[in-house]
């Protein structure tokens, strides 16, 4: 049996979006201020890289089926931009809420556009923070 070279890359990136999840879990004890600093030092790194958006954010998906706890939106949302910004493409991570019925969410975007979960949030919450 022969694995591409494709395959092997995207594997390892389920594994290290993995590890990425884990270190945010511990971070997280640190505060919200830790994890935007750590959010800053992830700057597009210019080049080519492998990794489409959509291969980034399906591997984080794929990451949070093995995580052992579930990840919710803003420890999915903040891996994605991180990993994103890792291969050079320059994601946001875009943290709202709605007042009525409160309920807040963190999604990412790239030029725009939410990659990692519904566009129907952008119309739905107001922002409240861009990282």
């Amino acid at each position: 049996m022969r694995i591409s070279l494709h395959r092997l890359r995207v594997v390892g990136l389920v594994l290290y979006a993995w590890v990425a999840l884990a270190a945010f879990d511990l971070l997280r004890p640190a505060g919200f201020a830790r994890m935007n600093r750590w959010l800053s030092h992830a700057r597009p790194k210019p080049g080519e890289s492998w990794a489409t958006t959509g291969i980034v954010v399906w591997s984080v998906e794929e990451a949070c089926v093995w995580y052992p706890k579930r990840a919710m939106c803003l420890q999915r949302s903040a891996v994605a931009t991180w990993l994103l910004r890792r291969h050079g493409i320059a994601a946001e991570m875009v943290i709202g809420f709605r007042p009525l019925p409160f309920e807040s969410h963190a999604w990412v975007e790239v030029d725009g556009q939410v990659v990692n979960d519904r566009p129907q949030y952008q119309r739905a919450f107001h922002v409240l923070d861009r990282l």
